[in-house]
């Protein structure tokens, strides 16, 4: 197991859910944190603890994004109109390693990052290799020619356990999607519960 791998599925032990929801990941082997107290009983979180594993389980399932950059996002989001825990969960699914995740040319966040990094991805035509990258409606997101046969590429489409959501349309042919809109909470196909206001009430605090 690379130490990526590893670091990854101790996220989902530490905060005590299978976090991306893939049958094969060792959360479900091992239900427990990680580390020798792994095992012990875990006790009733305050009101801070709840709104503190709101935030990690959110931060976490984006890739872990660092604190500042998930900090400033919740910052934007506080400026917008609207509902600030749909504007936190919207922004974050503009970033360019999300949305290549959700298209399903790569199996995880994780394989977004880097397969972007590696100059793979291309935006209305363009190479972008930042995946924080915020995405507009209507931006097409497509594969490059030469990385479309990539086993990276070809195991993330036959993943059965997630779909492509609404608010974005693809074409597996041409390995080519759109950004159509900004999604709301409810769009969102989390694995598990996230909570963005408890997320919202940790930094407001």
């Amino acid at each position: 197991m690379s130490k990526r791998l590893s670091s990854k599925e101790k996220i989902s032990r530490r905060l005590g859910v299978n976090l991306w929801g893939r049958p094969k990941s060792p959360y479900n082997k091992r239900e427990y944190g990680p580390g020798q107290h792994g095992q012990s009983r875990r006790r009733k979180l305050s009101d801070f603890g709840v709104q503190l594993q709101a935030k990690q389980k959110l931060k976490g399932y984006y890739g872990n994004i660092g604190e500042k950059q998930f900090r400033r996002y919740y910052d934007d989001a506080v400026r917008r109109r609207g509902d600030t825990g749909e504007n936190l969960v919207e922004l974050l699914e503009r970033r360019l390693d999300a949305t290549v995740y959700r298209m399903k040319f790569v199996p995880t966040v994780f394989a977004a990052r880097q397969f972007i990094n590696h100059g793979h991805v291309l935006v209305n035509g363009k190479k972008v290799n930042i995946p924080s990258y915020m995405v507009k409606d209507g931006d097409v997101v497509e594969i490059k020619q030469k990385s479309r046969e990539l086993p990276l590429v070809l195991d993330a489409q036959e993943q059965v356990e997630r779909d492509v959501p609404e608010y974005l349309t693809v074409d597996f042919e041409k390995m080519r999607g759109q950004f159509v809109r900004g999604p709301g909470l409810s769009d969102i196909p989390y694995p598990v519960q996230m909570e963005p206001n408890l997320v919202i009430e940790f930094y407001s605090r």
